[in-house]
C-alpha cells in the first residue's frame, strides 16, 4: 500500500497546470506587472531614478535642521534657561516622529486601496508645504506643529517600500536595495550641510556652543524583495489574506525592524554627546567641528559600502542573515567603546573612524534585512499596511529614542566612580542590550527561518 506521502507526491505530480495569469483592463497592477515583464530582468532605469529622488527628498527634512535648530529654539525665548534649550530643541525633533507614528498606518491602508502613487504625491506636497513653513515659524508652538504636520501628512516611505518592491524583479532587487539605501545616505549626510550652510549668515551673532550633531543609521531604509505575485484578476475567486496580527512572521519582523530603530536612535544620540563631553566624565573631549568631521568621513565610507558591496550581500547572505550577522558584531563593538577614551592622537581618530563606519554598516544591514523578512511574509495587498504599521511603530521608538537616550547617558555620568558599570561602560553596555533585544527573535523564532531564500 503506498504511503501518505507518496499519494500527495503523485497527487502534486499529475496535478493540473495552474491558469496562466490575465490581465485586467485599467488594471494599474497588471500594466506595472507587464512592465516588468517586457524589460526581461534588465533594471528598472526610469523608476529606480524615481526612487532615489523621492528617497533623497525624504530624507533631507530629518537632518537638516540640526545645526540651526538649538539658535532657533533659542531666539523664540520660550526656554527659561541655557540648560532647558536642548529639551525644547528635541520636543521639535520628535514631533515629526510623533506624527509620523499616528499616521502611518493609515497611509499604508491608503496605498493598498487607492494605490502608491497618490500617497506618495500627497507625501511629496506636504514635505514642499510643512518644511517651508517650519522655515517661517516665529515661536515654539508653529516650529513644534510644522513638524508634527509634516510627519502626519508624509506616508511616503511605507508606500515607495511597497512601490520599490514591485518594479523590480528578483534579479534586480540587491540593486534596488543599494540605490534606496544610497540616496537615503545622501540625503542625511548632505542635509545638516545644506541647513548649517544656509543658516551661518542668520547665526553670525550667537556664540557657539557645543550641539548635537546627529546622523541615524536606523533612516537608511532599503527596498525590499520581490514576491511572485500574480495579477489580481477578476473572473477569479482571490483567497482572502489572514489578518496581520495572527501573521506571526511578519510581527516578528517589524518588531526586529522597530526596536533596532530605538537602538540606532540612542547610539546616534549618545555618540554625539559622549564624543563632546569632558574627558573626566568619560568623554573624548571633541569639538562639534571634529565630530562632523569623524562622521563625515564615516559617511563616505558608508555611501562606498552601499553602492558597491550592498547587492553582493544581500544575495549571499539572505534577509534572515543580513540581520543576524551584523546584530552580532553591533553588540560585540558598541561594547568595546568605553576603551577609546584610553586612545589619543591618530591613534584615536584611526579607531573612531573605523568604528563609526563600521557601526553605519552594520545598522544598515540590519534594517535591509529586517525590511526585506517584512516583505517577504505578507502578499502584494497587505504590503502597503505592513509597512505603514512598521513605519508608525518605529517611528514611536525614535520619539522615545532621544528621550531615553538621555536619561541613560545622564546616568552614565553621575555613575562615573561607581564599582558596577562606571559612565561609560553603562551607556554603551546599554546600547549592546537595545541591540540584542532587537536580534534575539531572529534566532530563536523557528518561523523566521522559513523566510530565508
Amino acid at each position: 500500500m503506498p504511503s501518505a506521502g507518496s499519494c500527495m507526491e503523485f497527487d502534486h505530480a499529475h496535478a493540473a497546470p495552474l491558469l496562466p495569469s490575465r490581465s485586467v483592463d485599467g488594471c494599474p497592477g497588471c500594466l506595472l506587472q507587464q512592465r516588468v515583464a517586457a524589460r526581461n530582468g534588465s533594471p528598472p532605469a526610469k523608476e529606480l531614478s524615481f526612487v532615489a529622488l523621492i528617497s533623497l527628498c525624504s530624507a533631507l527634512p530629518i537632518s537638516s535642521l540640526f545645526p540651526f535648530i538649538y539658535f532657533m529654539v533659542e531666539d523664540f525665548n520660550i526656554a527659561k534657561s541655557d540648560t532647558m534649550v536642548a529639551t525644547y530643541a528635541g520636543y521639535i525633533g520628535s514631533a515629526m516622529m510623533l506624527g509620523r507614528f499616528i499616521s502611518s498606518a493609515f497611509w499604508g491602508i491608503v496605498a493598498d486601496q487607492y494605490g502608491r502613487k497618490p500617497v506618495i504625491l500627497i507625501g511629496t506636497f506636504s514635505i514642499i508645504i510643512f518644511n517651508a513653513l517650519f522655515g517661517f515659524c516665529t515661536n515654539f508652538w508653529m516650529a513644534l506643529m510644522a513638524r508634527f504636520l509634516l510627519g502626519l501628512c508624509n506616508g511616503i516611505l511605507g508606500a515607495m517600500k511597497a512601490y520599490s518592491s514591485e518594479i523590480c524583479s528578483k534579479e534586480n532587487q540587491a540593486s534596488g536595495v543599494s540605490m534606496l539605501t544610497t540616496t537615503w545616505a545622501v540625503g542625511l549626510i548632505l542635509g545638516p550641510a545644506i541647513g548649517g550652510y544656509l543658516t551661518q549668515e542668520s547665526l553670525h551673532n550667537h556664540k557657539l556652543k557645543p550641539k548635537i550633531n546627529v546622523m541615524d543609521p536606523s533612516a537608511y531604509l532599503e527596498i525590499e524583495k520581490l514576491e511572485d505575485d500574480t495579477s489580481v484578476m477578476s473572473n477569479l475567486k482571490i483567497e482572502k489574506d489572514p489578518p496581520l496580527w495572527k501573521n506571526i512572521s511578519a510581527l516578528t519582523a517589524m518588531y526586529i525592524y522597530c526596536v533596532w530603530g530605538l537602538h540606532s536612535m540612542a547610539y546616534s544620540e549618545m555618540f554625539s554627546w559622549w564624543a563632546v563631553s569632558s574627558e573626566h566624565l568619560g568623554g573624548l573631549g571633541f569639538s562639534t567641528s571634529q565630530v562632523a568631521d569623524v562622521l563625515a568621513i564615516a559617511g563616505t565610507i558608508f555611501f562606498l559600502f552601499q553602492l558597491f558591496l550592498t547587492p553582493r550581500l544581500t544575495k549571499f547572505f539572505g534577509a534572515l542573515r543580513m540581520v543576524q550577522v551584523p546584530a552580532a558584531l553591533t553588540i560585540i563593538l558598541t561594547s568595546l567603546y568605553p576603551l577609546f577614551s584610553k586612545l589619543d592622537g591618530v591613534q584615536l581618530w584611526c579607531v573612531l573612524v573605523l568604528s563609526q563606519s563600521l557601526k553605519l554598516i552594520l545598522s544598515a544591514c540590519v534594517d535591509v534585512g529586517s525590511s526585506l523578512l517584512i516583505n517577504d511574509s505578507v502578499t502584494s495587498r497587505q504590503r502597503g499596511l505592513a509597512n505603514g504599521v512598521s513605519t508608525s511603530i518605529m517611528s514611536l521608538c525614535k520619539a522615545f529614542g532621544p528621550s531615553i537616550a538621555g536619561f541613560i547617558f545622564s546616568m552614565g555620568q553621575v555613575r562615573i566612580d561607581a564599582s558596577f558599570l562606571p559612565g561609560m561602560w553603562m551607556v554603551f553596555g546599554s546600547v549592546s542590550i537595545l541591540a540584542l533585544v532587537a536580534a534575539v527573535p531572529s534566532f530563536g523564532h523557528l518561523s523566521m527561518k522559513s523566510l530565508e531564500k
